[in-house]
Parts: structure tokens; C-alpha cells; sequence
């Protein structure tokens, strides 16, 4: 029998994807163009994790999640340039150079920067949270 914290991944061909996850994406970022998605099972809760590309080439994640019905973007993740970071990130994070930047905004307004060093694509090597002008370098791995 499966743990209750097991998730259970099931990828989605972009036909396939239920039209409600469709319509919201696509207001989000008219124009997209879905390349990949999954849909994430876990205790009571069911989120579609959908990947694209922009008009303008540019990659995009949205992670939905299921409430009462509706689905809702509870995350948008895009990769950056480790310059085009807020100064006050960069600042916060120290002697960090990292090779890749994913910036994660969150249906509350707080950014999350995760910062991979070379030879770790798994994982964060540093979090670093901006929310109405505070940054913070996150002690945990933030969940989502």
C-alpha cells in the first residue's frame, strides 16, 4: 500500500489536457504553445504541472492546483539570467555564481530564486525569497 505522502506523477499528452487547465493557461500567457505536462496525485490534492513555450520563444511552467473544482495557478517558473535578478537577491546570496536561475512566482506575490551550482541539476544549491521588498535566503527547500 502506498504512503499518504507518495505522489503519483501521470504525464499528459497537450491534447489531452482537461479543457478548464487549458482555458487557464492560456489566459495567463495567451498564445502558448504546451509542450509538456503532468498531472501530480497526492492525498486529497491533484495539481497539473504544464510547460510551454512563449510567442517569443521563451519557456514557461505554470503548476495548477484543483480547489473545489477549479483550477488555479499556484506557481509560475521561468528560467533567468543570474544578472537579470533583483540586485537585493543577488546581494542576499552572496558569493553565489550560479548556472542556472529559475525564478518562481507564487499566487501570493512572494518570488522564490532557485539558484543550481554547476553539477547539481536536481537541486537548489540556495532559495532566496523577495516578497514586498524583503529578501530573504530560505532554510528550507520551499514546497512547491
Amino acid at each position: 500500500m502506498a504512503g499518504a505522502s507518495e505522489t503519483r506523477i501521470t504525464p499528459v499528452a497537450a491534447a489531452d489536457l482537461p479543457p478548464a487547465v487549458l482555458a487557464v493557461v492560456i489566459k495567463a500567457a495567451p498564445g502558448l504553445k504546451v509542450v509538456e505536462a503532468e498531472l501530480k496525485e497526492r492525498e486529497d490534492r491533484r495539481y497539473f504541472d504544464v510547460e510551454g513555450v512563449l510567442p517569443n520563444g521563451a519557456e514557461i511552467e505554470f503548476d495548477l492546483l484543483e480547489k473545489n473544482g477549479a483550477w488555479e495557478i499556484v506557481e509560475t517558473q521561468r528560467d533567468i539570467a543570474w544578472a537579470d535578478a533583483p540586485a537585493a537577491v543577488r546581494t542576499a546570496a552572496g558569493k553565489a555564481q550560479p548556472v542556472r536561475v529559475i525564478e518562481s512566482t507564487q499566487n501570493d506575490g512572494m518570488v522564490i530564486y532557485e539558484l543550481f551550482a554547476a553539477g547539481q541539476p536536481k537541486t537548489p544549491a540556495l532559495e532566496v525569497s523577495l516578497k514586498d521588498g524583503v529578501v530573504k535566503v530560505l532554510a528550507e527547500t520551499w514546497p512547491h
